[in-house]
């Protein structure tokens, strides 16, 4: 499967009946070397790295160090892939800084494009100029997790009036400013396929019903790598969470059954 390139990607958008985008999040080499040998259209190195692989309480802690550092592991476990590193909270709090951090991380990682949240005028005039300069950026609308102080909490988007054409303007507004793709987080269904139908590029999905142009998920939600039960737009599809603390559980009982078989008795 060749690799997808911005132009290929926007060209789904006339094929959605026949090919859904399928997106997953990838934080680590191995695991990005599986991914490589999958027929998955997108990785996402996304700032949930901060949740899922750093144990922080938020997306907000993470740096853009340890962006750097993550994007381009996953980027040497699956080259042939189109892959795309999260710009971290702090990173792009103005136009400049915002340059700077995204140049420095798809310098560095060698990615295919980088990711923002937000659509504000600075954030507009931001995409304008990476994308100027040759670095594609993809959206982020709805639930923007580095925003979830400000925001007040995990919720969906778009439930009221008022809610639903801001989503709408902010979408519009990104295509405009030249995204290729945007992902709508947490949004009403309804919504999201209206906000799909309008554009010309593609929508990526996530607890956004099913009509958007794909679908990204959290590769740790989806096979429950963790403890925790994944968000309810989530049906994991493995528990590999208890598969393998039976698996180690398994071997060190095993373990403690040869020790004691080869513990010589005692001469007296």
């Amino acid at each position: 499967m060749k690799k997808l390139t911005t132009l290929k990607i926007k060209s789904h958008k006339l094929q959605r009946e026949k090919h859904s985008l399928q997106m997953l999040t990838c934080y680590d080499f191995q695991t990005a070397q599986m991914l490589e040998q999958t027929g998955i259209d997108m990785l996402l190195v996304g700032d949930s790295l901060g949740n899922v692989m750093l144990g922080y309480e938020t997306t907000v802690p993470v740096s853009l160090e340890e962006m750097k550092i993550f994007s381009a592991a996953v980027k040497r476990g699956a080259p042939n892939k189109f892959i795309v590193a999260d710009l971290p909270f702090g990173s792009y709090s103005t136009l400049e800084q915002g340059i700077e951090s995204a140049t420095k991380l798809f310098q560095y990682s060698n990615v295919e494009s980088i990711k923002l949240e937000g659509a504000f005028p600075y954030q507009l005039e931001l995409i304008e100029r990476l994308t100027q300069i040759g670095i594609p950026v993809m959206g982020h609308i709805g639930l923007t997790p580095q925003s979830v102080h400000e925001l007040g909490g995990y919720y969906v988007h778009g439930k009221d009036d008022a809610s639903a054409k801001k989503l709408l303007e902010q979408a519009i507004n990104l295509e405009k400013a030249g995204v290729f793709a945007v992902v709508l987080e947490c949004v009403k269904s309804e919504i999201a396929t209206a906000i799909t139908e309008k554009l010309s590029i593609p929508t990526i999905g996530i607890g956004a019903g099913n009509k958007t142009d794909g679908q990204v998920l959290v590769i740790n939600d989806l096979l429950k790598e963790g403890p925790h039960t994944p968000p309810k737009f989530c049906t994991p599809i493995a528990n590999l969470f208890d598969l393998k603390k039976d698996l180690i559980t398994n071997y060190l009982n095993k373990n403690q059954e040869v020790a004691k078989a080869n513990v010589q008795p005692s001469v007296h």
